[in-house]
């Protein structure tokens, strides 16, 4: 065990609501620290992210200093010690010391305590089972400020064990280490994820949706994704093939082209080669449906970019919109083998910036002038007449659209006939 002064002074410990939130509940003989992902990420030169507390007092007390306080408390949790306290419109997740009397699976029975040490050695890894207190004490029972300074990802105490308590946690080690860890993921660990796979089919699609998206866009999702190819993981949560290298080539390219991470564009590349793996994975990862069409629209036809010159891209443009047919230019990218800098590649990526998709020009009234009467040929004719302005190359002059709106309503009269 250490204890060290070594956030002493941290602007987000010592003042605002986080240092209100300790100072209410370190009275009485009870004491509050702030845990977890938070001190790790201070350890690390991070942004706090989500400010977790953890405190001696009980749930009905925290409730109780809330309401005197006039802090805002919401239940989130109030069954297993959790409750929310919202200050300045911020949330405080406030936690009761807990320590597990069994463990099985998910559903582990916990009892209240005031054992900080138990409370650290039941969390999942070593670097995220840190505490600090309001002077910045930084309080390490498991050995994670080390394992923090070398980006090491650790589980604590046994694997095995800490595994089979919650089998999210071999996604969980591998997108930790993707986000926070150096090198290759911890050798015990690893193995210990090895011979826990079968537990995987035992999650909700739901957590694992969770966690494949976190780790996607995580900074070592490349590395990571490959370790869990290696280690036979990956294939278990997608269903089919991992395609590791057309993951890696887009990370590459939305870097090269200084796009923010997409979760779902790297699921694609990761996990689609055709719509038929968009659909599956969809399914087994239970994805929303914006997610889903997304996945489903990379997927289709992706491979025709390889020989596509630009006026059949401003068709393909025009038909899927500028975010669906740049999702599937970098999908296209990604499986082709071409570098990042591909100046061919960054142009077909780059048409929605230099050219503006222009609207149909034609209109029913149009036909209906031609002799058209409503209903059903009417929109046949509109068809007709679009299909012939893209493969004409989007012409606005008056003659070029009457030529197209005549030769379009003698092809529906001859088709009527």
């Amino acid at each position: 065990m250490s204890a060290e002064p070594i956030l002493a002074g941290a602007p987000w410990l010592t003042a605002g609501g986080t240092a209100r939130v300790l100072q209410l509940l370190n009275a009485d003989g009870e004491e509050a620290r702030v845990v977890g992902g938070t001190v790790r990420n201070a350890l690390l030169g991070l942004p706090p992210g989500d400010m977790d507390i953890a405190t001696t007092a009980l749930p009905e007390e925290v409730v109780r200093r809330a309401k005197s306080a006039g802090i805002k408390c919401v239940p989130t949790g109030i069954d297993h010690g959790t409750l929310t306290l919202v200050i300045d419109g911020a949330p405080y997740e406030v936690t009761t010391l807990r320590e597990d009397t069994e463990t099985f699976g998910r559903k582990a029975k916990v009892a209240f305590g005031r054992d900080w040490v138990k409370d650290a050695e039941r969390r999942d890894f070593t670097m995220n089972g840190l505490s600090v207190d309001a002077n910045g004490v930084v309080y390490d029972y498991v050995g994670g400020i080390a394992d923090a300074r070398a980006r090491r990802v650790r589980f604590i105490g046994a694997p095995d064990q800490r595994i089979a308590e919650d089998y999210l946690r071999i996604l969980r080690f591998f997108r930790i280490h993707a986000a926070f860890g150096a090198g290759a993921p911890d050798r015990d660990g690893t193995l210990a994820c090895i011979r826990g796979r079968a537990g995987l089919a035992t999650l909700s699609a739901e957590r694992v949706r969770m966690e494949m998206l976190k780790l996607l866009v995580a900074q070592g999702a490349s590395a990571a994704a490959l370790a869990m190819v290696d280690a036979g993981l990956l294939q278990a949560m997608i269903g089919g093939v991992a395609y590791a290298g057309p993951l890696t080539a887009m990370i590459a390219i939305e870097q090269e082209l200084r796009l923010p991470p997409s979760a779902t564009r790297r699921l694609a590349a990761l996990s689609v080669a055709v719509t038929e793996d968009a659909k599956r994975v969809a399914t087994r990862l239970r994805l929303s449906n914006a997610e889903a069409k997304a996945l489903d629209s990379m997927g289709h036809r992706w491979w025709r970019f390889a020989a596509m010159d630009e006026a059949r891209a401003r068709r393909l443009l025009y038909r899927l919109g500028p975010e669906r047919y740049h999702d599937r230019v970098l999908l296209a990218w990604a499986r082709s083998g071409s570098d990042a800098r591909s100046s061919r590649w960054r142009e077909l990526a780059g048409l929605p910036q230099r050219w503006t998709v222009p609207k149909f020009p034609l209109r029913a009234a149009d036909f209906i002038a031609r002799g058209m009467a409503e209903g059903p040929a009417l929109g046949h004719v509109l068809t007709l007449a679009e299909d012939a302005w893209l493969a004409a190359d989007f012409p606005l002059e008056e003659a070029a659209l009457a030529a197209i709106a005549d030769q379009a309503t003698a092809r529906a009269t001859r088709e009527k006939n």
